[in-house]
């Protein structure tokens, strides 16, 4: 897979996708919160943000707000990150939010036997009515140059247009030689006002004919794609490798121009512990499988996908080697559970120290 020189390229990686507020109630319920912390999240912006802060690659995220104090915040907690937001499309408000909004939503950590919560507000705003010919791709991909292109099936299952935005920049970036990568990352509730699996596997058929780097989970596989894992059952209590690795053997039959396909195998044990790894495969070295992390302590679980994602990203551009790489897609995805917020606040020294440990068990 040949990536393009930094020394031609203003970007690293660029992501296209939705940023969100979130709001967050600490150690307590949503339904009795009488404060909330924010943070800001999305899938694909984790990802460009993590680029910045954890692997110091330079980023920038495609996104749209509307112009109001919420989008001032989010866009204020963007660049904290030191993500670039020359790319954000902003629209005016109209005073009440009924033609267009920014993304909000509420999530609470879960504990024990208590899982993790979400309930968002996310309809109707401003990045999921962005539509083709807003953002000048060629301009992006051609004349400023981007080495790497990131989105992913949240964003594609915003709207009936995100889709077409979506395929647009990918025919961009690969007219312009920048390697592609597509996180399925399968949201039921955002589908199910457009078709539900079926919908989701008509559109991310499409979408995956153009992808260089494929990443998911088992659900993400079957929900997105129709590619089933044998030996899984319902409540994910065990995680056959033979059956991943099947189901990772089909996919890059079926899709020929995939040069790495990325999945996590995390088996949940309650909301504070979980089992945490990751295989992935290409052409040249086959499957590799990072080191498992068994009874991984989680503080905050949102952004660990993304966080693998990253690290993995990361370690194919440096040209580590896949089963370096996948290590440091897992260790990253490891630590960024470790603290609060949908974004990772891991140093790359600590990345490194994770993935060089031979007993990755201790992650305290």
């Amino acid at each position: 897979m040949k990536i393009k020189e930094k020394s031609n390229c203003k970007y690293d990686l660029i992501s296209l996708g939705e940023v969100m507020l979130r709001m967050d109630p600490g150690e307590g319920r949503i339904r009795t919160a009488r404060s909330f912390k924010v943070w800001e999240g999305g899938g694909e912006y984790n990802v460009a943000r993590a680029f910045k802060k954890c692997f110091n690659k330079r980023s920038a995220i495609v996104s749209a707000f509307v112009r109001n104090e919420v989008g001032k915040l989010v866009e204020d907690l963007i660049l904290q990150g030191g993500v670039d937001t020359r790319f954000i499309k902003w629209e005016d408000f109209d005073g009440l939010g009924r033609l267009s909004r920014n993304g909000v939503y509420f999530l609470e950590k879960g504990f024990g036997v208590r899982g993790a919560l979400s309930c968002s507000d996310r309809g109707h705003t401003a990045i999921s009515q962005l539509q083709p010919g807003d953002i000048d791709w060629d301009y992006i991909f051609g004349e400023l140059g981007v080495r790497w292109f990131h989105t992913g099936g949240i964003y594609a299952g915003l709207s009936e247009s995100a889709p077409m935005v979506i395929l647009e920049a990918m025919k961009s970036a690969k007219s312009h030689g920048t390697i592609i990568s597509y996180d399925l990352n399968y949201r039921a509730s955002l589908w199910e006002a457009f078709g539900g699996h079926e919908a989701a596997q008509k559109i991310n058929n499409k979408i995956a004919k153009y992808v260089d780097v494929m990443i998911g989970n088992e659900e993400d596989f079957t929900a997105c794609l129709g590619f089933q894992v044998k030996g899984v059952d319902k409540n994910l209590k065990s995680l056959p490798i033979d059956g991943f690795k099947k189901m990772v053997n089909d996919v890059s039959k079926e899709y020929q121009n995939l040069k790495v396909i990325g999945t996590t195998l995390r088996v949940v044990k309650n909301a504070g512990v979980n089992d945490w790894g990751a295989i992935a495969w290409n052409n040249d070295e086959g499957f590799v499988e990072s080191k498992s992390c068994i009874d991984l302590d989680i503080y905050d679980r949102v952004g660990g996908g993304d966080g693998f994602a990253s690290g993995l990203i990361y370690g194919i551009m440096e040209d580590i080697g896949l089963e370096k790489a996948v290590n440091y897609g897992a260790a990253h995805g490891a630590l960024a559970m470790t603290t609060p917020g949908d974004t990772s606040m891991v140093s790359l020294d600590e990345v490194v120290k994770l993935v060089e440990n031979p007993n990755l068990r201790v992650v305290r």
